[in-house]
């Protein structure tokens, strides 16, 4: 999860580390052997271009040619330390985007973060590690025609993947998490918060004494979602556990992997016909400024994997959409997949906060010197508060079935164990613009986590280095501005429980005054950002079927109507998970990449 780039919690700069350099670690594409072939060429290294290069050159027969359009600083520390998240927003490590201005938001326009970096937005969130529900795969299997996406299936990949460990604190964790639903030996470390804070227990507290609504939840990735429950990230002792981290780190030495940084692939290129179908085969790479371009062959396949925002933009660039909105730029078509930028999903939030009884919150890492004493303490053996995540608990809860919504609009939720919204509950100030207020404050989150509303990404130009245009379509529909208003009304009934009595003072700013339905929703356009979980925006459908509505991939991510190209990160997704959306974005590939070198178990 993300937030706004006036987020503010630490009050010192980290210091940078250099980047990292190894023997296959190529900063400028021109180092690299102008006529090799690789067996696959992955077009970005995030969440899922990490996984596939690591599985992929499993097979030390295989060679794997990995682009990165950012650098290779994932060592930095800004990114190591999970409490300067905050600070990664429009920094070099972000992709600065922006959206379009928002009608659902008054018109406004907002910070659209994406990471800009080796390990991709994986270096830059804030490390949420959510599976999803159970009826979010299965929806995904249905729509796709697919059971290799169901719950019960993709659960051994969700376990291959995660590596839980105790937190570092070495507190007994058997009331916080349910450890048999976890993988103990992947790539991926895992874990609930390092250390626990002065709210756990009046949050725990709060939720036996409301529990007809805000029951317990002992594990949140068991596939029921539902309830309160302790958080758990890709934070173990103390550090941010990164795609490259995890995946890529071990490997740079590696004799049949490449990976070229600072490096962007402007064009999938179309290196013959077969069957009647066009193969995509060949990328092109350049270096923003440098006026040259190199391309680059693969045997087998093209892989891209550059985000729900850039993903649709190297596609429609390479003749790959609509031919009506590729015609405007004098694109010639070679692909006809309308659905190309189209379902564009994501989910909006606000924080709300309170001003509270105490000056034990993490409120107190604003104070210089303090944070400076955490800073060394952090970097001389990674415990103290930096190395906390942004909320210790969190919530994942429904509106009533009786709901009044309901009787004109379809729930878009994939079915009674996946969420409408999700409250993350974190004890300082959170907050997005103006003056960063002095004192003490408990924050709480609303997320739309099951929305209605779509977006899309369209081309801006012909240019392969600007950005695609970005238009989310935030709070569009009424369901969604029902279910952020909901949200917010809950949040008031779990911090009026007796356990915040005589600790939360008032509720603080536009909060305060926002009390009738009008109010919150003005309050709620004015207001909500996003959590950056972008995604469907190459969406998968069913093997074959064609037009619009019917997606981009086929259920095995290869690209309709082409030989050569697949897709696997999150605009790949249908529909977005109830659910942060890094982990099902590992979950797909690691899939795909069984599926790639035709593993049929796990």
């Amino acid at each position: 999860m993300v937030f706004g780039k006036s987020w503010k919690r630490v009050a010192i700069l980290a210091v940078c580390t250099a980047s990292v350099t190894h023997a296959t670690l190529f900063q400028d594409p021109s180092k690299l052997s102008s006529n090799k072939i690789y067996d696959y060429i992955i077009a970005g290294g995030g969440a899922a271009g990490s996984v596939l290069a690591r599985r992929l050159t499993e097979d030390p027969n295989v060679s794997v040619l990995l682009v990165e359009a950012g650098s290779s600083d994932y060592k930095n520390q800004n990114i190591e330390i999970p409490q300067f998240a905050g600070r990664l927003i429009g920094s070099q490590f972000d992709w600065n985007f922006t959206t379009t201005d928002q009608p659902g938001l008054n018109g406004r326009s907002i910070l659209f973060e994406r990471g800009h970096v080796l390990g991709g937005s994986t270096c830059v969130n804030f490390m949420a590690f959510t599976r999803g529900s159970k009826d979010d795969w299965d929806r995904w299997a249905k729509v796709t025609d697919d059971q290799g996406w169901s719950w019960d299936n993709i659960l051994p990949y969700a376990k291959k993947m995660e590596h839980f460990v105790e937190p570092i604190d070495g507190r007994d964790i058997s009331d916080e998490v349910d450890l048999s639903v976890h993988g103990r030996s992947g790539p991926v470390h895992s874990s609930v918060a390092g250390t626990m804070v002065s709210t756990d227990g009046r949050v725990l507290n709060a939720s036996k004494e409301l529990s007809a609504e805000f029951p317990f939840n002992l594990d949140q990735n068991s596939g029921f979602t539902l309830g309160i429950g302790w958080a758990q990230f890709t934070i173990a002792d103390g550090e941010r556990q990164s795609a490259a981290l995890s995946y890529l780190d071990s490997i740079l030495t590696s004799h049949n992997l490449d990976i070229v940084v600072n490096t962007h692939v402007t064009k999938l290129l179309q290196t013959g016909t077969s069957g009647g179908l066009p193969v995509f085969r060949g990328v092109q790479i350049s270096q923003p400024g440098s006026g040259k371009f190199h391309v680059f062959n693969a045997s087998r396949e093209v892989i891209v994997s550059t985000g729900a925002a850039k993903t649709p933009q190297l596609l429609m660039l390479s003749g790959i959409g609509n031919p009506t909105e590729l015609s405007k730029f004098g694109i010639k078509t070679i692909v006809d997949l309308p659905d190309v930028g189209a379902n564009l999903q994501d989910q909006p939030l606000i924080t709300s906060s309170w001003t509270v009884n105490s000056t034990n919150t993490l409120d107190n890492l604003n104070d210089p010197t303090f944070a400076a004493e955490e800073l060394a303490l952090w970097q001389k053996n990674h415990t103290g508060e930096l190395g906390l995540p942004t909320g210790n608990q969190n919530g994942w809860l429904r509106l009533p079935a009786n709901s009044t919504i309901f009787k004109n609009t379809t729930d878009p939720s994939a079915g009674p164990s996946s969420a409408h919204f999700e409250l993350i509950l974190d004890d300082a100030f959170i907050g997005f613009s103006g003056a960063f207020p002095a004192g003490n404050f408990f924050t709480g989150f609303t997320v739309v986590v099951s929305p209605s509303s779509r977006g899309s990404i369209s081309l801006n130009s012909t240019n392969p280095f600007d950005a695609p245009v970005i238009n989310p379509g935030y709070l569009t529909t009424e369901f969604d501005i029902v279910v952020m208003r909901e949200a917010i009304k809950s949040l008031r009934r779990f911090m009026a429980a007796p356990a915040w009595n005589g600790w939360l003072i008032d509720e603080f700013g536009d909060f305060k005054q926002a009390q009738t339905d009008p109010e919150i929703d003005e309050y709620s356009r004015n207001n909500a950002q996003t959590i950056n979980h972008v995604c469907g925006t190459a969406a998968m459908g069913k093997t074959g079927s064609k037009g619009a509505g019917s997606g981009v991939l086929n259920s095995d991510l290869t690209v309709k109507g082409t030989i050569g190209l697949r897709v696997v990160d999150a605009s790949a997704f249908p529909f977005i998970p109830a659910a942060h959306t890094q982990v099902p974005t590992y979950i797909l590939a690691e899939r795909a990449a069984d599926i790639i070198k035709g593993v049929k178990t796990v």
